[in-house]
């Protein structure tokens, strides 16, 4: 048999492997340019930031007045399993364009290289190394809107999906920020509780992990499960505070997990959660206008700007 023409593994609606290692992805990404928001004034563009690997970021500035102080800085990580999405996605960009101007705030999302081609960890080392050409421009420069209009003791990073466990373990690295956002995150573990979905969808996300990071110990691989034996402790998360998103999804009970665990390593009031009760993975992104995104913003922004 050809290898090229022989599957390995397929997750339905989102990538089918190979067994010579080829991947077609098979979720619709509709890139689109940066430039000026209409609707929200607030102007991006696209910065590469290691030319040599094609990591890069978009960065989206506010509306800037003269009364303005300088403003926070949020760093986006995207979903999509590890294998999909992209910075440059419509919903995504959209998105980010909102929160931006809501929150008056520079954002940067990451443009990070997708498995399997690139295992992990190269998805957390390059999420770090976005961010810290970021914090970067605060003695170096050059780049303009963060150098003239950024307050570098007031940075936020924010996850979603896959991007939401690349931040919390990028957290756990030589980096230090204000804090963390974990909207849906992809945590999985061996020991499922009878409370947990045993369906395709879940039994994919499983399956997916061992070949987005080749040579892992399994399920339980702390990368994966936050909350294994060995694992790193939430305390040596290097944030000030953390929120935790949640909705009614394949992820919910782990994600409600991690924030039991952060109670539970003394984050207290440090430590929030947001539970959007009748809402799919990714809701924010596909409904940006109904009300559990209103509210999911608006917690956001309460978090961005508590002080």
């Amino acid at each position: 048999m050809n290898p090229d023409g022989e599957i390995a593994f397929e997750f339905p609606g989102v990538i089918r492997i190979y067994k010579s290692g080829r991947a077609v992805r098979l979720s619709e990404t509709t890139l689109v340019s940066p430039g000026i928001d209409t609707e929200t004034g607030v102007t991006s563009k696209d910065v590469k930031i290691n030319p040599s690997t094609g990591v890069s970021a978009r960065i989206y500035l506010p509306e800037i007045s003269c009364q303005d102080k300088k403003l926070p800085i949020i760093v986006y990580c995207h979903g999509g399993s590890f294998v999909s999405g992209s910075a440059f996605d419509s919903p995504d960009h959209a998105f980010m364009n909102r929160l931006a101007s809501q929150a008056r705030a520079i954002a940067v999302s990451v443009e990070y290289r997708l498995a399997p081609e690139n295992p992990i960890p190269i998805q957390y080392d390059d999420t770090i190394e976005v961010l810290k050409w970021v914090t970067s421009q605060a003695d170096f420069g050059p780049e303009p809107w963060l150098t003239n209009y950024c307050d570098f003791t007031n940075v936020f990073v924010i996850g979603f999906s896959s991007g939401g466990n690349v931040v919390h373990n990028m957290a756990l690295r030589d980096v230090c920020f204000k804090g963390l956002v974990l909207i849906h995150p992809y945590f999985i573990t061996s020991k499922k509780l009878p409370s947990e979905p045993t369906d395709l969808t879940r039994a994919k996300l499983e399956e997916i992990w061992w070949y987005i990071c080749p040579g892992t110990s399994g399920l339980d691989d702390p990368r994966a499960n936050p909350e294994a034996d060995g694992a790193p402790s939430l305390k040596d998360l290097n944030c000030d505070r953390v929120m935790v998103c949640l909705a009614e999804d394949h992820l919910m009970l782990r994600g409600k997990m991690y924030y039991e665990a952060l109670e539970a390593n003394g984050w207290g009031e440090n430590a929030e959660l947001l539970e959007s009760t009748g809402q799919g993975h990714g809701f924010f992104l596909e409904k940006p206008d109904s009300e559990a995104a209103h509210e999911m913003m608006c917690r956001l922004l309460a978090f961005i700007n508590r002080g």
